[in-house]
Parts: structure tokens; sequence; C-alpha cells
């Protein structure tokens, strides 16, 4: 039989499936697997950590299905390369299933557009700017159109998904793209309350703030400027 892998370590009493993706996982981190790196049959893995081959073949399952592991017919189990989507899928039916989360939500929503604004104020081009400008006038058109709240909530995604994509760090995109999912639901109600109430420059303009912002190069009170696009207090009648 192969000799165990020195990351490698006898389980005891914890919960074992757990125990052994906790094993796996400390091993990527720690850099004892690397991506690509093929891990070690499920009979060895049992045998060098003392457990059921049943409890080894669900944690691979588990590492499988969040994106950490990939299995190959005939050739075995690999790290995997780079991100997937399925990796941040848990945390999207955590919050879901958190129904006191709304305040978090919001906060974490505010964190992360003023990350993607700061990232782009960074990473841009004038292109780029040039096309958040056109997107600007799609959003005058939308606004005139004869479903304007669809419209300009097409065109809104379009705009912040720029932002995101200005910022040159898919990672971060990633991220800010699960908050956005997460948060659609409020920010439709924002765009039709708006639209509905005759408020479309307020609209426009919140936009143009943050297009600004990059443009000019200007970091300060991210958090404010994106803050200020939610429109809370005309939304809740303050």
């Amino acid at each position: 039989m192969t000799p165990a892998p020195t990351y490698l370590k006898s389980l005891k009493k914890e919960s074992v499936v757990q125990s052994v993706i906790n094993q796996l996982t400390d091993a990527i981190r720690n850099g004892d697997l690397k991506p690509g790196d093929k891990i070690p049959p499920e009979p060895d893995l049992a045998d060098s950590l003392g457990v059921a081959r049943s409890s080894v073949r669900e944690a691979i399952k588990i590492l499988a299905y969040l994106g950490v592991l990939e299995s190959k017919r005939s050739e075995g189990t690999f790290v995997c390369n780079g991100y997937k989507e399925s990796m941040i899928d848990p945390m999207i039916y955590g919050i879901i299933l958190n129904q006191d989360s709304f305040d978090n939500l919001m906060e974490l929503r505010e964190m992360t557009e003023a990350g993607m604004m700061k990232l782009a104020i960074d990473h841009h081009d004038e292109e780029e700017l040039g096309e958040l400008e056109d997107l600007l006038e799609e959003m005058k058109e939308a606004i005139a159109s004869d479903d304007p709240v669809s419209r300009f909530f097409d065109v809104d995604n379009r705009f912040h998904d720029k932002i995101a994509e200005m910022g040159k760090n898919p990672m971060a995109d990633k991220v800010n793209r699960v908050v956005r999912t997460l948060t659609y639901a409020i920010r439709f109600r924002t765009v039709s309350e708006m639209i509905d109430g005759g408020k479309t420059e307020e609209l426009i303009n919140a936009h143009r703030l943050l297009l600004d912002a990059i443009r000019e190069g200007d970091k300060h009170n991210l958090g404010s400027k994106v803050r200020g696009s939610y429109f809370e207090e005309e939304l809740s009648g303050k």
C-alpha cells in the first residue's frame, strides 16, 4: 500500500466526514496539496486516516460539490484549478435561510460595492469610462420607454457589472455578483418605486456620481456614495 502523505493524521472521535474535509482543506491551504495535484485514492486515504471508505467518499463528494476537488474518470480525484461558481453556492443558501440577515446583507452590499469602486478607480481605462457613459444614456432611453422599470433595471445591472469588471479582479467580481443576486428584490423595488414616484432624475444622478468618482479618482467617502444610491430614506417615506 502507498505510504501515507505526511499531511494526513489518524482521526479519532471528531465528526468523521468533517474531519476528512478539514484534513484535505488544511493540506490545500498549507500548500501540501496544490491546484492540479492528485489526492491519494480512497482506500489509501481511509487507511491513513483510520476511517471507513464511506466517510472518505462522502467527504470527497462534498468537496467536489463545493468546487474544491474534481473527479476524472479513470484518472482519480484532483484539486481544482481556480474558482468555480459552486464554491459560493453554500454562502448564498446560508444567507437566504437566515431570516435576520437583511441589515447584515445591506452592510455587505455597501462594503462590496465600495470595494469594487476602489478597484475600478485603480484599474479602469478610458474605453471603459466611455462604456459607462453609454450605459447612462441607455438609462435615459429606458425611462422614456414603454417598460421603464424592467428596461432601466437591466441597464442598471449592466452598469454595476461593468464597474466590477473594470476592477480587473475576478475573485472580487464573483463575490460582488453573489451580493447583487441576493439583493435582487430590493434593488428592483428601489428602481420601481423611484420611477413610479417620478424621481428618475435622482436615479440617473446617483449613477452619474459613481461614474464621476471613477473618472476623477475620488476615493473619498466611497461608502457614502454607494449608500446614497440605495435611496433608503425616500423608500421608507422619511
